[in-house]
C-alpha cells in the first residue's frame, strides 16, 4: 500500500478534534477547528503543511451528520475518505482504555485504529472507505428523508386533531371516519372560530372544494344538534391551527413526492428497482437514496446487512437463535420492509416462499426478512450487470 499521512477527526456540532499522524504512525500534530469554512480552511492548511508529497487518508466519526460539509470538501481535495464504525470505536475504547475520555483522546484513539487495520485484519470492518455517491441519489436521500419526517409529523398533528376534536365536539368528529381527508380540513378551516361551522348555509358548503351533496349532508345531520363543550373557546382555536397545519403538511409532502418522482427517472438505481413488482415511487426513491452507490459494498451479503434483511446468529451452549444487528440503516430496512410487504401480494412465488416460512413457525418480519435476503440478491444482480426484474 502505498504511504500515506493519516488524519483522524472526532466530529462535534461545533467544533472537531484532528489529529495527524506519519505514516510510521508517529503522531505529527493535534488541534481542533471550528465547524465553519474558515476552520476548514485552517485544516487543509495543516494537512499540507505535513503531507510531503505522501497521499492522505481521513478516518472521520460521524460522517453523513454534523461532518458536512467537511466530509465534502475532502474528498473534493482528493483525500481518501473513511467512516469509522462508533460501535466499533467504543468495543475497541473497552479494549484499550484510555485514563480518560475526551474528544482530543477520541480523535488519537482513531488514529490508532486507523494504524491498527493494516496489522489486525479483524479491525478492517472498523473504517469503511467512502465511495462517491451520485448527485441524483444523494438528493433523493436528501428528499425522501424530509418527506418521512414530515409524515411523522403529520401523523402527530392528526392524532391530536383527533383527541381535541372528542373532547370539544365528539359529533363533529364522527362526520368523517379520517380527520386527515381534505375535505374535512377545509370544512375546519374556513371559519376562525370553530363554533360558527355549526351556522353555515348549504350555499357557504356547496363553496369548500372537496364538499359535494353527500358530505353537505353530513354537516347539516350534525348541525342539527351540534353541542360544544366550554372548552371550544380555547381549545377551538388549536383545533383550526392543527387543521392549517396538516394541509400544509400534505401541500409539502406532494411536493417531495412529485420531485422524488421526477429524480427516480434519472437514477439508475432507482429505474432499475422500480420494475419490481410491488416497489412503489416512494420505497424506490428511499431505497435508491440510501443505498446511494452499489460501489459502498464488498458484495450482496453487505448490502443485505446494511438493509437489515441479514440476521446473525446469535448461540450459546444448547441455545440457538438469531439475533438483529446494529449496523443496520434503518430508514433502507423500513423500506425494504413495506416493499417487501406490496411485493408478495403481486408475485405468485414470493408468496409461497413467504407462506413457507410462516409454516415453519416465522414470525411475519421473519418470513419478510428472509424473503428479503433473496430478494437482495436478485437486486444486487440486477444492479451489477444492468438488467430489469424478470418474473418466470
Amino acid at each position: 500500500m502505498r504511504p500515506q499521512i493519516r488524519v483522524g477527526i472526532d466530529v462535534g456540532r461545533r467544533k472537531h478534534h484532528v489529529g495527524i499522524s506519519s505514516p510510521e504512525g508517529e503522531l505529527l500534530e493535534e488541534f481542533s477547528i471550528p465547524h465553519n469554512q474558515r476552520g476548514f480552511d485552517d485544516f487543509f492548511r495543516r494537512v499540507e503543511s505535513h503531507r510531503n508529497g505522501f497521499a492522505v487518508a481521513v478516518a472521520m466519526e460521524g460522517y453523513g451528520g454534523h461532518a458536512r460539509p467537511l466530509d465534502k470538501e475532502i474528498m473534493r481535495r482528493g483525500y481518501e475518505l473513511m467512516s469509522v464504525n462508533n460501535l466499533k470505536l467504543a468495543r475497541f475504547r473497552e479494549v484499550f482504555p484510555a485514563p480518560a475520555k475526551t474528544d482530543p483522546l477520541d480523535a488519537r484513539l482513531i488514529l490508532k485504529l486507523f494504524c491498527l487495520e493494516e496489522h489486525l485484519p479483524l479491525s478492517r470492518g472498523s473504517l469503511a472507505r467512502v465511495c462517491e455517491v451520485p448527485e441524483v441519489n444523494e438528493r433523493l436521500r436528501r428528499i425522501s428523508r424530509r418527506r418521512r419526517e414530515l409524515v411523522r409529523e403529520k401523523v402527530r398533528v392528526v392524532n391530536r386533531l383527533q383527541a381535541d376534536l372528542a373532547s370539544v365536539c365528539p359529533e363533529l368528529a364522527e362526520i368523517t371516519g379520517a380527520a386527515d381527508n381534505l375535505w374535512f380540513l377545509r370544512f375546519l378551516t374556513c371559519r376562525d372560530d370553530l363554533r360558527k361551522l355549526s351556522r353555515m348555509r348549504p350555499e357557504s358548503l356547496a363553496k369548500i372544494p372537496g364538499v359535494g351533496p353527500m358530505y353537505a349532508g353530513a354537516i347539516r345531520s350534525w348541525q342539527a344538534h351540534a353541542a360544544f363543550s366550554p372548552e371550544v373557546t380555547y381549545v377551538g382555536p388549536m383545533i383550526i391551527a392543527d387543521a392549517r397545519r396538516i394541509l400544509e403538511l400534505v401541500s409539502q409532502i406532494a411536493s417531495l413526492e412529485a420531485s422524488m418522482r421526477q429524480l427516480s427517472s434519472r437514477s439508475e438505481i432507482a429505474r432499475r428497482l422500480a420494475t419490481i413488482p410491488g416497489f412503489g415511487m416512494v420505497t424506490v426513491a428511499e431505497l435508491a437514496g440510501e443505498i446511494g452507490t452499489q460501489e459502498r459494498f464488498a458484495g450482496e451479503a453487505s448490502l443485505a446487512l446494511y438493509l437489515g434483511m441479514c440476521p446473525l446468529d446469535n448461540q450459546s451452549g444448547d441455545f440457538h437463535g438469531s439475533k438483529t444487528p446494529k449496523q443496520v440503516n434503518k430508514r433502507g430496512r423500513m423500506a425494504m420492509t413495506n416493499a417487501l410487504s406490496h411485493h408478495i401480494k403481486r408475485v405468485p412465488q414470493s408468496r409461497a416462499f413467504y407462506d413457507k416460512k410462516r409454516g415453519e413457525g416465522k414470525s411475519h418480519n421473519q418470513a419478510l426478512r428472509a424473503l428479503g435476503r433473496h430478494m437482495v440478491r436478485v437486486i444486487w444482480c440486477m444492479l451489477r450487470d444492468g438488467r430489469d426484474y424478470e418474473l418466470r
